[in-house]
C-alpha cells in the first residue's frame, strides 16, 4: 500500500469508526452559527479531556464536514417561503471543432434564449414576463452548451470553459436580469489543475456571480468496456483535492437564500445522493445526459425525503456522431417532492420544461431525516474494499478514452 493509500485509509477509517460530534446532541437550532459554536464547544471539551488524562488528542481531519446531527443542519435564512423551479429539458448539440467560435456562439445564444423562454420573457416580448410564473431556480443538464462527444484531452482543452469566463458572465447577466439562480454543467479547466478537464456543475446566483462550483464526484467505473471517461473527478484526484479544499468539499452543498442545493452529474449512485441529503441538501439537481433521470429522481426523492430534479436532455438533431434520439424521453425531466411524487414533468421528448412551486420554508420546518442504523452498517463499510481505488489521475492523465480504460485495468490488477 502506497503512503497515499495509507493516509487516505487512516482518514477514512477514522471517519467510519465514529469521530462523532457528541457535543452537538444538545443543539436547539439549525443555523451555521449554532453548529459552529457546538463544534467549538466540542473541541474545547476534547482538549480538556486530553489534558486531564495527560494524553494528546489526535486531530480530527473530518471535523469541518457540515452534516446533519440529530436533525439539525447548516442553513442560511430563506428570502421567501416558497420558490418557483424550472428544469429545462434542452438538446445536446456538440461544438463543431472545425468552426469552434461560430459553433460556440450559436450554442451560447440558444442557451440564453432558453433561459428567456423559461422565464416567460423572450426577446420578442421585450424580455418582459407575459406568461407563467417567475422561476427562482432554473436547472439545465450537464452539457447544455458544449454538448458531448468522445473528444480526446487536447480537443477538450480547446472547448473547456474558464470559470469565471465569458460564458459564465453571459449566464450571470441573465441570472441578474431575472433575479434567479441558474444551475448548469460544463467541461471546465482550472489553472490550479494544469492538464485536467473537470466535469463541473455550476450554480450562478441572482447577483450574476458564481455561487458554487461542484466537481463531479466520480465517474461510473468499469461500465464502458475497454474505455473510460477522461474528465477529472473528486474520486480520481482525491488526495490532492482534499489537501486543497478539505473533506467537506468532496460532497458539496450550496447554502443559498432559496435553499440548500446540491448538483450531481453522477448516475446510479444512491449512496452518494443519500450522503448529500445527510449533509443538508434540500434540493438535489440530477443532470446526467444520455438518458432519462426521471425514474432515478423519483426514487432518490422518496428514499431521502428531499426535493429532487431529474434534468434530462431532449431529442437532439444534428448532434455530431449520434442519432437524433440521444436518450430523450417523454416525461424524461421531472420535479419531484419528498414523497417521490412528480409535481412537474415534461410531456414530450422535445425541448421543454418541468416546473413547480416548492414550499421550502414549510419543508425546512417539518423535515425529518430518514434514520440510518450507522452502528450496524459501519462494520461492512469499514471492511469493504472497492475494486477501483481513488487517485487514478494523480500520477498520469490519460489522453483518450482508450488510455483511460487501460489505466483503470492496470490499477485493477495491482
Amino acid at each position: 500500500m502506497s503512503s497515499y493509500d495509507k493516509k487516505i485509509d487512516r482518514d477514512r477509517r477514522r471517519l467510519l469508526t465514529g469521530v462523532t460530534a457528541a457535543g452537538l446532541a444538545g443543539l436547539t437550532g439549525g443555523t451555521s452559527a449554532s453548529l459552529a459554536q457546538a463544534r467549538e464547544n466540542e473541541s474545547q471539551g476534547a482538549e480538556m479531556k486530553g489534558e486531564t488524562a495527560g494524553t494528546a488528542t489526535a486531530p480530527n481531519p473530518f471535523e469541518d464536514i457540515a452534516v446533519a446531527r440529530r436533525g439539525r443542519y447548516e442553513t442560511v435564512p430563506l428570502r421567501q417561503s416558497s420558490i418557483g423551479i424550472g428544469a429545462v429539458q434542452s438538446r445536446v448539440k456538440s461544438l463543431d471543432l472545425t468552426t469552434l467560435k461560430s459553433s460556440l456562439r450559436a450554442n451560447m445564444a440558444h442557451f440564453l434564449k432558453l433561459v428567456d423562454l423559461a422565464q416567460g420573457s423572450p426577446e420578442e416580448w421585450g424580455f418582459e414576463r407575459r406568461w407563467g410564473f417567475k422561476k427562482d431556480l432554473l436547472c439545465f443538464h450537464e452539457f447544455p452548451i458544449q454538448g458531448w462527444n468522445p473528444w480526446n484531452r487536447k480537443e477538450l482543452q480547446r472547448i473547456a470553459f474558464e470559470l469565471p469566463g465569458p460564458e459564465s458572465e453571459a449566464i450571470g447577466e441573465r441570472a441578474k436580469r431575472y433575479g434567479c439562480y441558474i444551475s448548469w454543467g460544463c467541461y471546465a479547466k482550472d489553472p490550479a489543475w494544469p492538464g485536467h478537464i473537470i466535469n463541473m456543475s455550476v450554480l450562478t446566483g441572482p447577483d450574476g456571480r458564481i455561487v458554487s462550483k461542484q466537481w463531479k464526484a466520480r465517474n461510473i467505473l468499469g461500465l464502458f468496456g475497454s474505455s473510460a471517461l477522461i474528465g477529472s473527478t473528486v474520486y480520481n484526484t482525491l488526495d490532492r483535492f482534499v489537501e486543497m479544499y478539505g473533506w467537506d468539499a468532496t460532497l458539496p452543498v450550496a447554502r443559498t437564500d432559496i435553499g440548500n442545493i446540491a448538483m450531481t452529474a453522477v448516475g446510479l449512485e444512491p449512496m452518494l445522493y443519500q450522503c448529500l441529503a445527510l449533509k443538508g441538501a434540500e434540493i438535489l439537481v440530477m443532470s446526467v445526459t444520455g438518458g432519462s433521470n426521471a425514474d432515478s429522481a423519483m426514487q432518490t426523492a422518496r428514499d431521502n425525503r428531499i426535493y429532487t430534479l431529474g434534468v434530462g436532455n431532449s431529442v437532439s438533431p444534428d448532434n455530431i456522431g449520434f442519432m437524433d434520439a440521444a436518450g430523450g424521453a417523454t416525461e424524461g425531466t421531472v420535479v419531484v417532492d419528498p414523497r417521490g411524487m412528480a409535481i412537474g414533468k415534461t410531456s414530450n421528448p422535445h425541448e421543454d420544461m418541468a416546473s413547480a412551486r416548492i414550499p421550502l420554508q414549510e419543508f425546512r420546518d417539518t423535515r425529518r431525516f430518514r434514520e440510518i442504523p450507522v452502528a450496524m452498517l459501519l462494520p461492512v463499510l469499514q471492511q469493504y474494499e472497492p475494486a477501483f481505488q481513488p487517485g487514478a489521475f494523480l500520477d498520469r492523465l490519460p489522453e483518450t478514452y482508450e488510455e483511460a480504460g487501460a489505466l483503470l485495468r492496470e490499477r485493477l490488477e495491482d
